[in-house]
């Protein structure tokens, strides 16, 4: 082992970790502000408590994505100069993007709505989240064009062994970017969904334990509390679940063009084979289905490991240029599964909440089974979507930039074995604290639930009032 070995430990240890919370922030925070829209538009006061219950969970989760990802940024410095001397010129433009635009505009608006209550106008304050919410997404968006890049380069030329770019459109517009920007934020949406649900699941089993005898039906003006956001965060994962699947297709046409060994390692395929089968898992295989999902032509030619490491040998030179084969085969497939499984709960979980038509009895009871069956969405569209990135950024190597800059390249050459190996000791560790404080107080305010809210009441009507009131209904009563 040495200093790349760990510095590739690093900084998957941290991006996974880090990975953790962005897409929640993500998806909560538009979840939150149509919780607040809702309230907004109706006046009803569990859309109010709702908001705030869910709102500090996104506070949260938002703080620790902050504190973690300033942790990326410095690696680039500590451990991958020479990536950063190679990528410099073209990534400034959308890390400052980023910065100085999407993430100042999600912080800034985000401190308002935090300290806005009850100071600002209702219909302000509603504009600062929604606000906070299109610069996270913004945010992303960024961050992901900038990743884009390192899979499928457009816009720049090599001067002086430095990428230099040429054209910041072509950048921000390539096509992979253009393919996993909806992939990525969809995913997120699927990620807080079964947050929400888990949450929900939690609470209703909680209230059922508690006091059987009302099955947990906690009502406000004839609504279940829990009812509502779990149904709102099933609509929202069925729906982004599907912008996952039309936009993964995408993706694999493109992984046919732009980076067909990542498309051979993750079915498997050693040589070039026309009509190539899928294969579910080992041994079962669909015939042609690989090669009609990457071209739509299921008599295509899809591209080997073993004949694309031949290739690559006459273009590139001596090397290996396979990623680690079977991460890559089992993360494809732990992410179709875990995916599959929870589009299928939210599918599930609409039929079993639906409103009866014209029918004047109260909604349907969640039944405890699926109330329980909730909690497993907590985990498994995050184990998904870390399974997908493991996917698209292993399936990449030995390139941290493709076809022109192999990651034995991009370490930092002055950076020792042992200070890398203090470095992920201290990060691993720190990482683990927080974690722990994350977890804490998450199931704090969980189980706490949503507070009530102080409710204004109208006025009593001054004795003038009432005098002007009888005056007017003076002559509608003569008639």
């Amino acid at each position: 082992m040495d200093a790349l070995d760990l510095a590739r430990w690093q900084f998957g240890v941290t991006t996974v970790y880090h990975f953790l919370f962005v897409p929640l922030t993500i998806g909560l925070g538009v979840f939150v502000a149509g919780l607040q829209t809702a309230w907004h538009r109706t006046g009803k006061e569990h859309y109010l408590r709702l908001t705030k219950f869910f709102g500090k969970l996104f506070l949260i989760n938002f703080a620790m994505g902050v504190v973690t990802g300033i942790v990326q940024e410095f690696q680039f410095g500590m451990n991958w100069s020479e990536y950063s001397v190679f990528v410099g010129d073209v990534f400034g433009a959308p890390l400052a993007l980023e910065a100085l635009l999407a993430f100042f505009l999600e912080s800034t608006f985000i401190g308002l709505w935090i300290f806005g209550w009850d100071k600002l106008p209702k219909r302000i304050h509603l504009a600062t989240i929604w606000a906070a919410v299109i610069g996270s997404n913004l945010s992303a968006y960024f961050i992901l064009a900038a990743n884009a890049w390192m899979k499928h380069p457009v816009g720049y030329e090599v001067v002086d062994g430095k990428a230099r770019m040429t054209d910041l459109w072509a950048v921000l517009t390539n096509s992979t970017a253009l393919a996993q920007v909806p992939h990525v934020i969809a995913a997120a949406f699927v990620v807080a969904g079964g947050f929400v649900l888990a949450v929900c699941g939690y609470n209703v089993l909680r209230e059922r334990r508690a006091d059987p005898g009302r099955a947990g039906q906690v009502r406000h003006g004839g609504t279940d509390i829990w009812r509502t956001p779990m149904r709102a965060a099933l609509v929202m994962t069925a729906i982004a679940g599907a912008v996952v699947a039309g936009s993964g297709d995408l993706s694999a046409k493109l992984l046919h063009e732009q980076q067909p060994m990542k498309l051979a390692a993750a079915e498997g395929l050693e040589r070039d084979t026309a009509g190539a089968p899928f294969s579910p898992v080992p041994g079962v295989e669909v015939p042609m289905l690989l090669s009609f999902l990457a071209t739509n032509d299921p008599n295509a030619v899809i591209q080997g490991t073993e004949d694309l490491q031949t290739r690559f040998e006459k273009q590139f030179g001596p090397g290996d240029y396979r990623p680690n084969l079977p991460v890559v085969f089992w993360s494809f497939r732990v992410m179709i599964t875990f995916g599959l499984s929870v589009a299928g709960l939210s599918v599930l979980g609409l039929w079993l909440t639906r409103k009866r038509r014209r029918d004047p009895r109260p909604p349907r009871e969640i039944p405890a089974w699926f109330a329980r069956v909730c909690l497993l969405a907590l985990p498994l569209p995050t184990i998904a979507m870390i399974a997908g990135w493991l996917l698209s950024e292993i399936g990449r190597q030995p390139w941290t930039v493709q076809g022109e800059l192999l990651t034995a390249a991009s370490v930092s050459p002055g950076v020792s074995l042992t200070e890398v190996a203090i470095s992920l000791a201290i990060f691993t560790a720190l990482y683990g604290a927080l974690a722990l404080a994350e977890v804490v107080l998450l199931v704090r305010y969980v189980k706490a639930g949503p507070e009530p809210v102080a409710v204004t009441p109208p006025a009593p009507p001054s004795p003038r009032d009432s005098e002007d009131a009888g005056a007017r209904l003076q002559p509608t009563l003569m008639y």
